[in-house]
């Protein structure tokens, strides 16, 4: 879905995790949710997700939409609820496995992890 790139991931245990967190505004330790750390601002859960999705490439109109139409249509408290009955169940919905899902395209998404030693560029 991303096919240019533009997302980066960092673990939310990791040293550069802990400190977007902290910059966020959460605590160290917070791993509650899912978020996206942008330049002057941070984003979290359902507000996160559906930035996400927005920002997805153009070949996707029908999710792109529907991000725009859930965030100006539907109200946080309402997202947020069903982001996290989607977060609390999500093997249920998408199964779970021993090995990364990646598998074999792993070399293919590792300059879209940000590692620990960002921290000090």
């Amino acid at each position: 879905m991303d096919g240019n790139g533009k997302f980066r991931f960092a673990s939310l245990q990791s040293e550069v995790g802990k400190t977007l967190l902290q910059r966020s505004g959460r605590a160290p330790d917070d791993l509650s949710s899912f978020v996206l750390a942008e330049k002057d601002q941070s984003y979290f859960k359902s507000d996160a997700a559906l930035r996400v999705a927005s920002n997805l490439p153009r070949g996707l109109p029908g999710l792109t939409v529907a991000a725009a139409a859930a965030s100006a249509l539907v109200p946080g408290f309402v997202r947020d609820g069903a982001y996290d009955i989607v977060a609390a169940n999500r093997y249920r919905f998408m199964g779970k496995r021993d090995v990364c899902r990646v598998g074999d395209d792993r070399a293919r998404f590792e300059d879209r992890f940000v590692p620990d030693s960002a921290l000090l560029e």
